[in-house]
């Protein structure tokens, strides 16, 4: 079975998926793409080679009777919408996060999605499908270092251009860890609260950088959350889970060790996309492969993008106030409770 998939947005994220899809991966083809650009459209078609229909907007994509996948990689205020008409399509959809930009839109993709019955719906929360992160959660629900008590991790960016906000620290990049340590340690999370250290001068007066992100879990657990986005040194993701037994890290991103000039040293990436390449290779398979085998999707799921945006918007909050603010979730549906495990499938 060859699952058919219709992109709607053909920016660098989407063309980088037509590119995994068409050359890297098994089971997938792209046969329909659609812009607001058209000549962007044309281009990602030309590009790859691609046998594929070119739609003016994603309501006729998705009407397509020859889609059987929608792969959503548009700018992000589009998203709900086109997540949305292809769960009334009854077509399967990968959808880059944000899965929609408020809690309400992410809540009605949930509800719109247990009306139809299915789960159809994976959100591109590439973390869990890191090598290091599946060791580090396979430690953690193997009782290793026995019940985790502390997290501590770091997000940092070499630099980020002039239109990157303070509050896009949160939506935009701490929206991983949120997503991943919840994930991880498999329990709610209750408050946050923000602190900005002392300015970095390389930071342009609008952003306050970097920024400590405080989150506490509802079973106690105490999350420490780093985000640096001009840090100049290069692209560094760290996170040490501490538990009542031992203390897990994340591995390094392997590189070659160097001796020259009496210095020892290793290479730090600085492009995002090299960090997690694999992970991106690998989610996307996962989402085919599981839809094949069972007849929905494996990865996270439309409720995981609910969690992160009520998440990040408490705090968002939680950064103009100063003071600790509530992650108010709605109790989770049923239908979302029976969970299959990631680190099984890759």
């Amino acid at each position: 079975m060859t699952l058919k998939f219709g992109v709607i947005g053909t920016g660098a994220i989407g063309k980088e998926h037509i590119r995994r899809i068409t050359n890297n991966l098994s089971g997938g083809k792209i046969v329909a793409v659609t812009d607001v650009n058209e000549e962007s459209a044309r281009s990602a078609v030309r590009q790859f080679g691609l046998d594929a229909v070119i739609y003016p907007d994603d309501k006729a994509l998705v009407a397509d009777k020859n889609v059987d996948a929608v792969l959503v990689t548009s700018w992000g205020p589009a998203h709900e919408q086109s997540v949305l008409a292809a769960i009334e399509a009854g077509k399967y959809v990968f959808c880059e996060k944000p899965l929609a930009t408020t809690a309400e839109g992410c809540m009605r993709i949930v509800e719109a999605e247990m009306k139809y019955g299915k789960r159809l719906v994976q959100v591109g929360f590439m973390r869990r499908y890191d090598s290091g992160y599946v060791q580090l959660k396979q430690a953690i629900d193997n009782n290793y270092i026995g019940e985790p008590l502390m997290v501590r991790c770091v997000h940092r960016n070499p630099d980020v251009g002039e239109s990157y906000t303070t509050d896009m620290a949160i939506h935009d990049t701490l929206i991983h860890e949120i997503d991943v340590l919840h994930w991880l340690i498999n329990d709610e999370y209750k408050s946050v609260q923000v602190a900005f250290p002392k300015k970095t001068k390389r930071a342009l007066a609008h952003l306050c950088d970097p920024q400590l992100i405080t989150l506490e879990t509802k079973s106690g657990i105490i999350i420490t959350a780093e985000v640096f986005v001009n840090c100049k040194y290069g692209y560094d993701i760290q996170c040490e889970v501490i538990g009542e037994e031992g203390v897990a890290y994340l591995p390094e991103f392997s590189g070659i060790t160097t001796r020259k000039d009496a210095r020892l040293g290793t290479s730090i990436l600085t492009d995002w996309k090299d960090r997690f390449i694999d992970a991106y290779d690998k989610e996307l398979q996962d989402f085919m492969d599981s839809i094949k085998k069972t007849g929905e999707p494996n990865g996270p799921t439309s409720w995981d993008g609910y969690v992160a945006a009520v998440t990040a918007d408490a705090c968002v909050k939680a950064q103009q106030t100063g003071g600790k603010e509530t992650v108010a979730l709605t109790e989770k549906p049923a239908f979302y409770k029976i969970e299959k495990e990631v680190a099984e499938t890759v």
